[in-house]
């Protein structure tokens, strides 16, 4: 995709995937892959703010002999997801209002 991912978005889409369960890392980098090109790195930065905000928690559990972390939202993250979400709707049709009118007021 060719739209950059900004604070807010990856905000939304992490809470939205925890929201919905609990998810560790590589699971919550693939699927945030299939909108964006960004690097799993970059997504490690944002759970660790996520988490210091206390929009997250962590937990380990074994899979396979090692340890995955798993990100589980909290009561706080899931406020923050609704709020996003309100924040994303409203942007959402306002891009689609101009993509589909051309900014222009309807007559």
């Amino acid at each position: 995709m060719i739209f950059p991912m900004n604070t807010p978005m990856f905000d939304l889409l992490v809470l939205s995937i925890t929201e919905k369960q609990d998810a560790y890392g590589y699971q919550l980098s693939q699927i945030i892959k299939r909108v964006s090109n960004t690097k799993d790195s970059t997504l490690y930065p944002v759970l660790k703010r996520l988490q210091e905000q206390g929009f997250l928690t962590v937990y380990d559990q074994a899979y396979q002999g090692r340890n995955r972390r798993y990100y589980k939202i909290t009561e706080a993250g899931r406020h923050q997801y609704q709020i996003l979400s309100k924040e994303w709707s409203a942007y959402q049709e306002a891009v689609d209002q101009i993509v589909k009118t051309g900014g222009m007021a309807d007559e």
